[in-house]
């Protein structure tokens, strides 16, 4: 019989890319809602980061989100999904 112990040892980059990655969520919540258009604000006001599910809950997100704005015309969800891609290679990176 083998026995065959594998142990990962807890190193400062480790626990440095673990917090990142804890971190994307809110990061991605901010990005979100910085890409929201706003004329009145509501639309920003009432997009909630729920665990890691952002949350846009109001009657004219689809709308929006579809690029039906001026001021997003590519909507949120797509420039959120490729900033997310560009942080996770900066993660993978370091």
């Amino acid at each position: 019989m083998i026995d065959l112990k594998v142990t990962v040892r807890s190193d400062g980059e480790l626990d440095s890319i673990r917090q990142q990655i804890a971190a994307l969520p809110g990061e991605a919540f901010d990005y979100f809602r910085s890409v929201t258009p706003i004329r009145t604000g509501n639309a920003r006001r009432r997009t909630r980061l729920s665990g890691d599910t952002i949350r846009a809950d109001y009657a004219y997100a689809q709308p929006l989100d579809d690029g039906r704005s001026r001021q997003a015309p590519r909507g949120m969800t797509e420039p959120t999904e490729k900033w997310l891609a560009r942080r996770v290679k900066q993660i993978k990176g370091k």
